[in-house]
């Protein structure tokens, strides 16, 4: 009951956090603090999992600037906790989503950063709200896969434009012109997907000032 109740005590930060409201530097060290003294009382994979969202949010937050040392110490925390809490439960897409952009962050494009993606997308295939940031990590990560693992998730992105309501994400993932190239490759199939590929992609130019 104690962890429970020191884990509470941090939920006001991580909510700030995941919702990019502004935050200060000492709040967030206070919710770390409390973090630790829950996963010390009570060290079951929900507590790691809870702080390694704390530690990563920090990490990348844009209300406040950490120097190098303590963004990179923050990561390297976070992933010490995701491995800890998905070595006792490994079922958990948005942890193996979440340890994938932590690996991506510390060491850039790499086989680490994409097995952990695929391990999300073998765990939670279809869990559509994860989708935006799986095509975000795939882009990036581009030249780190392989060609088997390349065609594996071009087939699943193309999946997943069968299933989406909607395609505005996938025009939100283009920052540059090689990532507009690989997701008109993934949905080349999709009939009229191009066409509306154009269309979003016309629609965000057009609102740049």
């Amino acid at each position: 009951m104690k962890g429970a109740w020191q884990a509470q005590q941090a939920d006001a930060a991580t909510t700030a956090l995941r919702l990019n409201y502004k935050i200060s530097l000492d709040a967030v060290l206070s919710a770390i603090d409390k973090l630790d003294r829950a996963v010390e009382t009570d060290p079951i994979a929900a507590r790691h999992f809870q702080r390694s969202e704390l530690l990563v949010g920090a990490a990348l937050s844009p209300y406040f600037a950490p120097t190098a040392q303590q963004r990179t110490e923050w990561l390297k925390r976070a992933e010490d906790d995701l491995r800890a809490g998905l070595g006792d439960d490994p079922a958990r897409g948005i942890q193996w989503l979440r340890l994938s952009s932590v690996k991506l962050a510390l060491e850039g494009p790499s086989q680490r950063s994409v097995e952990a993606l695929l391990m999300s997308i073998d765990t939670a295939p279809m869990l559509l709200p994860l989708w935006p940031a799986r095509l975000r990590l795939i882009l990036d990560n581009w030249p780190a896969l392989t060609r088997e693992q390349r065609e594996k998730v071009a087939l699943y992105v193309a999946r997943t434009w069968q299933l989406s309501s909607g395609h505005d994400w996938f025009a939100d993932a283009i920052r540059m012109p090689l990532d507009e190239l690989l997701i008109r490759y993934f949905v080349r199939n999709e009939a009229g997907a191009q066409d509306e590929l154009t269309r979003l992609l016309t629609e965000r130019r057009k609102r740049k000032p």
